[in-house]
């Protein structure tokens, strides 16, 4: 069986962004048409560029971009719901901008940290008043002309990268920043595709990434979005779980470097895969994912594979409570200040419907059983451990419920439809 999956979050998300700080027209093809880039598109309509509707079959669109400076001062507040992602990359763009903007979200991204973005930004030059508490939207920002910058980050995160990176080409100023391991490079990729001297390279044990002489202006973008990975991962585990009828292939999916983590977890616990290139998009590696039934065997998992896998650590350990052995994961606290606390989400979840699994401070150990797994779990409204045990609710003798399953429509819009399907349940 053939199937596609809706196109690449972070990508989705980093496109519409620089799209509005471009001069001129882009054409964007393949967007995900998900809660979260509908609330980066409409807080950078909000911000001046013309942007649209995003199409929910992915068709290509029109942004008439403003310039690295030339944003207008928002009416209102600018609302981003549940886009973590969206909102820290807004950060740094806003942090150069000549006027004060609100930031808020809903209730789960008013509840999430923002001070590892706050706090190099204000390093740079940009101002920040918490209105509510500290920490946490609602926020206020007050840009103007910032400064040339070096910072080490303390845990590699894509997103405080490109925060940065986007606050220096905004402020048309040179950032330096170091990492202790190689975090998702689609900022850099796309930068570099619009003209920008970004460099990205390792430096001892460490990665560096440097925006020299930002230039004066960037050109529109002409892309097409791939698939998304980290969404192509849950139909994958399906099908090496024998939750499909034979052979399973995901086309049309990015395969870049930085994002692949979880493919080899997954060969060292034995599962059959098979990659097939197919022609570049954007600037990005595409491909096919053909994946068969395989008994798995347990594996550990630690900080270096979770840095290339973070968001597919909850199917993961859902891999982990169907494959022979005790899965054990390590490595992985940035995952307590995701949409929720996904390390004790998952551990709840996993008691609830019979496994064993104890909590570790940085995530946790699963003892893979073939017994059925049976019970009622909640999402709580975090899509990453909805499709997690939609996944394992869907295999052969396995009864699941999942409260509150509409939160998946965030990354993946008819995921319950494609599951239905692919499993005939």
């Amino acid at each position: 069986m053939i199937v596609t999956v809706p196109g690449d979050k972070s990508i989705t998300q980093r496109a519409l962004i620089l799209s509005a700080l471009a001069e001129g027209r882009s054409r964007l093809r393949g967007l995900l048409p998900g809660a979260d880039p509908a609330s980066t598109a409409g807080a950078v309509r909000a911000l001046g560029a013309g942007i649209p509707a995003l199409p929910p079959d992915g068709a290509e669109i029109v942004v008439h971009g403003r310039g690295l400076n030339g944003l207008a001062a928002p009416t209102a507040l600018l609302d981003l719901g549940n886009s973590g992602t969206g909102t820290r990359l807004l950060m740094g763009v806003l942090a150069a901008q000549p006027f004060r903007a609100v930031l808020t979200g809903d209730g789960s991204l008013r509840s999430r940290p923002m001070g590892r973005v706050t706090r190099p930004l204000r390093d740079m030059g940009a101002r920040f008043r918490h209105l509510e508490q500290d920490d946490r939207l609602p926020l206020e920002i007050e840009g103007g002309a910032l400064r040339p910058f070096s910072y080490d980050l303390p845990v590699a995160s894509a997103q405080v990268k490109s925060a940065l990176l986007l606050a220096g080409l905004a402020g048309r100023v040179p950032v330096t920043l170091t990492e202790p391991g190689r975090s998702r490079d689609h900022t850099e990729r796309m930068l570099s595709a619009l003209g920008a001297p970004v460099r990205s390279e390792p430096d001892g044990d460490r990665w560096r990434v440097r925006l020299d002489a930002p230039p004066e202006r960037i050109w529109p973008l002409d892309l097409d979005v791939p698939g998304d990975l980290s969404s192509a991962a849950f139909l994958i585990v399906l099908a090496l779980l024998g939750g499909t009828t034979g052979l399973l292939t995901v086309r049309g999916i990015g395969l870049n470097p930085t994002r692949t983590g979880a493919l080899p977890v997954l060969e060292r616990m034995g599962a059959k895969l098979r990659i097939d290139a197919e022609p570049e998009q954007g600037g990005e590696p595409v491909g096919a994912i053909t994946a068969a039934p395989t008994a798995l065997t347990a594996t550990t998992i630690d900080e270096r594979d979770v840095v290339l896998a973070i968001d597919e650590v909850p199917i993961l350990a859902a891999a982990g409570a169907r494959a022979q052995g005790v899965t054990r994961i390590t490595g992985a606290g940035e995952l307590r200040v995701k949409e929720t606390d996904r390390i004790k989400a998952l551990v709840d979840n996993l008691r609830a419907v019979g496994a064993r699994v104890e909590e570790l401070a940085d995530g946790l150990e699963v003892e893979g059983s073939d017994h059925p797994l049976e019970g009622e779990v909640d999402s709580f409204d975090d899509h990453r451990i909805a499709m997690a045990f939609g996944v394992l609710g869907a295999l052969p003798g396995n009864r699941i419920r999942v409260r509150g399953r509409e939160c998946v429509d965030v990354s993946f819009p008819g995921f319950w439809e494609q599951l239905a399907r692919l499993s005939g349940r």
